[in-house]
């Protein structure tokens, strides 16, 4: 189990946010992010550390897990580098910048501290038990890093993507210092069991309803849309799926921190959680972005080559973009329900569903993709 949650966390989520990191920079950060023979080597170094940490996991061969959380640790930091040291130019908002330092700091931490659990299976040297260890581990890369980034790349990509007026103001501050503070104050309660866990909760909490507010003050302030967008859109009802699913997840949260025992039945909540968390909101945030963005840089790079490119809205194909939408609202409740009741059956039918939604997705992206070769020549 902790090798097919790590599969998710680094190849799918930490994978694709690195990618994506490359298009947002350009596209909302105004930021220049040419890939040059480095970027090439930190891949091939992602590739290998997180299938190392995937792979030692399966084996149980924890040094192994260890080393290759070093190898990812290097990656982070270069990718971090990359983004951060120009950030200060940017034309955004000081807050937004804050919310990408801080994730990037989080996921550094994470790293360094997934290599030290790693070696700690090995080679026991630190205090308490390891599974809160592990914990306060996957809070911090879940909140502390992806969730936190899914905001800093919010307040630039959904006003774009609705499209809306760009969030203003100090509150733009408060969900990542909220954020910060929960995050930190969480890893820290599961590592050493401190009793502050429930107001570490409420921090984390706080700081995604402060930005549900500013999803609520972007639907009350729309710009108008391109005429050549088709409704529904099913790239950004997807994305409002994904966060539907946050605020679940959030909801699941608090009452496990405040739970004064452990139960069965808190225990069978705790992978319901987890379910909404990694799969139902950061996993479908990754699809539904993926799908309104990857036709817009599409459409960038047909431009050098045509005189009439196609717009990023003629590119995808509806079919396939419909399946993959009703598939992964589908597939995420289901495998939810199985794990609930315990019941094979039904992970089964939603890890079938779920491999359908993947593939649809994936056809989605390559019918995109062909456009753009078609348009270059």
């Amino acid at each position: 189990m902790i090798a097919v949650v790590h599969l998710v966390t680094l190849g799918w989520v930490s994978g694709s946010i690195l990618g994506a990191i490359h298009l947002v920079g350009p596209m909302a950060l105004r930021l220049p992010m040419p890939a040059r023979k480095l970027d090439y080597w930190a891949y091939a170094a992602f590739f290998f550390g997180s299938t190392g940490v995937i792979g030692h996991f399966w084996i149980e061969e924890y040094s192994g897990v260890a080393w290759s959380g070093l190898l990812l640790t290097l990656v982070f930091a270069h990718v971090g580098w990359k983004l951060v040291r120009p950030l200060r130019r940017a034309p955004i908002l000081p807050a937004v910048r804050l919310h990408f330092v801080l994730a990037f700091t989080n996921i550094g931490l994470a790293a360094i501290a997934g290599t030290l659990l790693g070696l700690n299976k090995h080679w026991p040297f630190l205090p308490g038990r390891a599974l809160t260890h592990a914990y306060g581990h996957a809070h911090l890369a879940a909140l502390g890093w992806a969730t936190l980034m899914v905001f800093a790349a919010g307040y630039r990509l959904l006003p774009m993507l609705l499209p809306a007026a760009m969030p203003q103001g100090a509150w733009v501050w408060a969900s990542a210092v909220l954020m910060e503070i929960g995050v930190v104050g969480l890893f820290l309660a599961f590592v050493v069991q401190g009793s502050w866990l429930p107001i570490a909760a409420i921090a984390c909490a706080s700081a995604i309803g402060v930005f549900f507010g500013w999803l609520g003050w972007m639907i009350r302030h729309p710009r108008p849309a391109p005429k050549a967008l088709i409704r529904p859109d099913y790239g950004v009802v997807q994305v409002w799926l994904a966060f539907g699913y946050l605020a679940i997840a959030t909801g699941l949260g608090l009452y496990l921190a405040f739970a004064p025992t452990t139960t069965e039945h808190t225990l069978r909540l705790a992978t319901v959680y987890g379910v909404c968390g990694l799969l139902g909101f950061l996993t479908q945030i990754v699809v539904g972005v993926s799908a309104r963005l990857l036709p817009i840089f599409a459409r960038l790079i047909a431009a050098e080559w045509s005189d009439k490119p196609p717009t990023p809205h003629e590119m995808p194909d509806r079919r396939l973009q419909a399946a993959t939408f009703y598939l992964w609202t589908f597939g995420v409740p289901t495998l939810a329900a199985g794990f609930y009741w315990e019941r094979l059956d039904i992970l089964s039918l939603a890890g079938w569903i779920l491999l359908a939604a993947l593939a649809a997705g994936g056809a989605s992206q390559l019918v995109v993709l062909r456009a753009i070769r078609r348009s270059i020549g």
